[in-house]
């Protein structure tokens, strides 16, 4: 009798058979070395009767849609072992099936399972953060504003994280997306929709009256946090409305987009920036596509220039250097500011061309200046390397050319790169920063604390400056972390003889703050905006008859 009862527990090959036809879902297995595919459980009912149950790679193939066909021939290459397949593919007569498994044994085995997509995608939760996905947000949301009352609804996007999973990896970066789901849903009451809505974007739907939505949510996911030793510090571009519910309830899927497009407008202001919803946001979209054929050419019409923000030495007031910044002087609409169309250049493939334009153009400004003051002798100007660049084919060779045309001695031109371009693969870094600073380039790392990457490279990479994230500096004053991070940047700068530039300096205070911390440079509006060459040589002027730069006091 006992022996009976153990044996009820014991799955054998028809069991496994009947509960995977039940399930409808079917196992398969790979061996690439023999060409072999085998199928088991539920595969007539997913449209792959004809290949159970063995077949080759070239007869799944074949049974594959055409479009789909890339997908197969990159699921079935061999793979490290513990690498994980997630493909959705469409078969000849048959439904969308999403393939999943692992390989096991490098160039041996890899198996998984198989399932209807619709069967796939029937949970309403998010798999990476246990939030409400996109579709169910929507449906949830849609009956919930069918209750009288007022509602504030809150998108918001993980800035750069683009920038994060370069410098981490796709796997890393899940890890941080995964724990900023478990702080939003520990921040709001029981009652609030709660979900993961994008890629890098989270929405909160909740009733008025529970304080204020924008802000619960940027307290929760604000907060640092390390993960794989690496610590982050997560900002937000957030958008925001007010939505009335009850029988004349606006669309769910309406809002949303609207709170999207909120969302795209606080990303103008920069990171960390946050609005609320407005009619004058709709013509973005049409102006968008208008801006992206004006902008075809617009790099050898001359149309795109720099603007030069002062880099002020701390202790002393006086001018130390510039900022290049990108403006595009348009023929109709005036001066475009770069937020509007360096993502639009990214997307033309034209961030290469623009680089080298203002590397040419900021070089040749700053020798005319150099031989137009005597007091220009030690007058530096940083260019930004733009995402990617700095794996440029002949970047040095461009670099060492217009260094040497303009005649500029070493370290008058700085190159400013970001931590993203340097943790992608830090060894060559190493060696293409070397071959830099060799043709006479100074090394500048920006955006230095957001923390996307150990600080152990740092040793190692021929820097000389560090530039503190302007987040930090602007609300350093209001928050104790951000003051932390900021003192910490100076302190590392001064222990590896490194100078350090504060970006953000709104006014006098701040730069009091600054220099009280031993930090070296500041920039910011406190001390100009970005100026044209005209008005930089007038800024250049008053500073060396006063003596030093003039400085806001309030700002």
């Amino acid at each position: 009798m006992a022996q009976r009862a153990q044996n009820r527990f014991v799955w054998d090959a028809t069991a496994t058979l009947e509960a995977l036809g039940a399930a409808q879902v079917g196992l398969w297995s790979w061996e690439p070395r023999l060409d072999s595919l085998r199928l088991t459980g539920s595969v007539r009912t997913l449209g792959l009767g004809p290949l159970a149950p063995e077949c080759t790679a070239s007869s799944l193939l074949a049974l594959t849609m055409a479009p789909d066909r890339f997908v197969v021939e990159q699921m079935l290459r061999t793979q490290a072992p513990g690498t994980e397949i997630s493909a959705p593919i469409r078969m000849r007569g048959g439904e969308v099936c999403v393939w999943r498994g692992m390989w096991l044994e490098e160039g041996v085995r890899a198996a998984g399972v198989i399932v209807s997509e619709v069967q796939f995608a029937a949970s309403h939760l998010d798999p990476l953060t246990g939030l409400l996905d996109r579709r169910n947000f929507v449906s949830q949301a849609r009956e919930q504003l069918q209750k009288p009352g007022s509602y504030d609804l809150v998108v918001a996007d993980l800035d750069r994280l683009r920038r994060l999973n370069e410098a981490l990896g796709h796997e890393r970066a899940d890890l941080v997306l995964a724990a900023l789901g478990s702080r939003l849903s520990a921040a709001f009451p029981p009652g609030a929709l709660l979900a993961r809505v994008g890629e890098d974007e989270f929405a909160a739907l909740a009733p008025c009256g529970e304080g204020d939505a924008s802000e619960r949510l940027r307290m929760a996911l604000e907060q640092p946090l390390r993960v794989a030793g690496f610590d982050i510090y997560p900002t937000l571009s957030i958008g925001a409305l007010k939505a009335e519910g009850g029988e004349d309830a606006p669309e769910a899927t309406e809002l949303l987009r609207r709170a999207e497009l909120a969302v795209e407008s606080a990303k103008g202001g920069g990171r960390g920036g946050a609005a609320a919803y407005g009619r004058a946001m709709e013509s973005d979209g049409l102006s968008k596509l208008a801006l992206e054929a004006d902008l075809r050419g617009a790099i050898q019409r001359g149309e795109i220039v720099p603007f030069f923000q002062p880099v002020v030495r701390l202790s002393t007031g006086g001018i130390s250097g510039f900022e290049a910044l990108a403006r595009w002087r348009h023929p109709r609409r005036g001066l475009v500011f770069p937020d509007e169309f360096l993502p639009l250049c990214n997307e033309m493939g034209l961030l290469a061309e623009l680089g080298a334009h203002m590397l040419q153009a900021s070089a040749k400004q700053l020798a005319a200046w150099k031989l137009a003051h005597r007091g220009a002798t030690d007058l530096t100007c940083s260019v930004n390397l733009s995402t990617g660049e700095i794996d440029r084919p002949g970047l040095v060779q461009d670099v060492g050319r217009i260094i040497r045309q303009a005649g500029l001695p070493s370290g008058a031109i700085k190159l400013e790169v970001t931590e993203s371009d340097i943790m992608r693969d830090p060894d060559r870094a190493a060696v293409i920063l070397g071959q830099l600073r060799a043709v006479g380039a100074g090394l500048a790392l920006d955006d230095f604390g957001t923390g996307f990457s150990s600080l152990s490279y740092l040793s190692r990479l021929p820097f000389d400056t560090l530039k503190v994230d302007r987040y930090f500096v602007r609300t350093m004053t209001s928050n104790e972390g951000s003051a932390k991070i900021v003192r910490s940047v100076i302190n590392l700068g001064g222990d590896l003889a490194l100078e350090v530039v504060a970006e953000g300096v709104e006014n006098a205070h701040v730069a009091r703050q600054l220099q009280d911390m031993g930090c070296d440079y500041g920039q910011g509006f406190g001390y100009a905006p970005g100026l044209s060459a005209q008005e930089a040589e007038v800024y250049l002027n008053e500073s060396y008859a006063d003596g030093s730069a003039p400085v806001k006091a309030r700002g």
